[in-house]
């Protein structure tokens, strides 16, 4: 089953367009899993295991694993997903860009070594640091559009044809380099008017929304722009409110995650 297939199917079978984000912290994670050599792993799993019924796709950040020196606890965290929990898919958050030769590499890491069903990338460099991704014609490639921080606006704004340089990046990826109809944009859910002009410029390409929960999003708006005629087309992703909703220390962690992930999947239905 190809990446857009998969999605399909997880917002229809879990009613949901909430994506867990997992970005572990070390020094946020529960004092039982401080010091173990597989602490990360076990951490992510309980999340996972508590909000897998309530999402529509996983987003590990390779950055929080990579940083630690913890990718093999990163490749049994994907194992994982894709063994328990087949059917949701899973983007690995890497936002990679660069020439086509590395790109290749790139692209092996993120679906040969890690089984990702898809991978953010930056287009910056145009279509030939893209391409090689494409090659897996299976797994989706979610190109970065309108981010949600605020610096984003330094290049994003910039005029290109009297545009909007995000506005270009969005048609160019819907018109020319959606080849095998498995792309899909990063829209920050901090900026709802241009979520709703990047939705009116792609018809029904999928979109990952992150900056709810810790970043201040409104779901309200978020989904009132970003949703498509049949109230699906997002990907609204909640990381650090959903992985540290418990106190610090608390080891009620699964739990106080997935009554946040409930409570974010119930706010987000509301709106759709």
């Amino acid at each position: 089953m190809n990446f857009i297939n998969k999605l399909n199917a997880a917002w229809a079978a879990n009613d949901s367009l909430l994506c867990v984000g997992l970005d572990p912290d070390v020094e946020r994670l529960p004092a039982q899993f401080r010091g173990s050599p597989d602490g990360i792993y076990l951490f992510c799993k309980e999340i996972i295991d508590a909000t897998a019924d309530l999402a529509c796709a996983f987003k590990p950040q390779i950055a929080y694993f990579a940083a630690l020196g913890a990718e093999q606890q990163l490749e049994k965290i994907c194992a994982y997903l894709r063994g328990k929990h087949a059917h949701i898919p899973l983007i690995l958050d890497a936002k990679r860009g660069d020439i086509g030769a590395t790109a290749k590499q790139y692209a092996r890491e993120a679906f040969d070594r890690y089984g990702a069903d898809a991978v953010t990338v930056n287009p910056y460099m145009g279509f030939d640091s893209v391409e090689p991704y494409m090659e897996w014609q299976d797994r989706g490639v979610i190109v970065l559009c309108r981010t949600s921080n605020p610096g984003g606006s330094d290049l994003q704004f910039l005029e290109v044809d009297g545009k909007p340089l995000y506005q270009h990046v969005a048609r160019l990826v819907a018109d020319k380099w959606n080849t095998n109809g498995q792309c899909a944009l990063v829209v920050g859910a901090t900026f709802p008017q241009e979520i709703a002009q990047v939705r009116a410029l792609v018809g029904e390409m999928p979109l990952l929304i992150p900056g709810i929960g810790a970043q201040g999003g409104d779901i309200e708006a978020t989904v009132r722009a970003g949703r498509t005629d049949a109230g699906t087309g997002m990907m609204i992703n909640s990381s650090r409110a959903i992985l540290y909703a418990a106190s610090q220390g608390s080891e009620d962690f699964a739990q106080a995650a997935r009554r946040v992930a409930h409570e974010t999947r119930g706010a987000i239905n509301v709106h759709r």
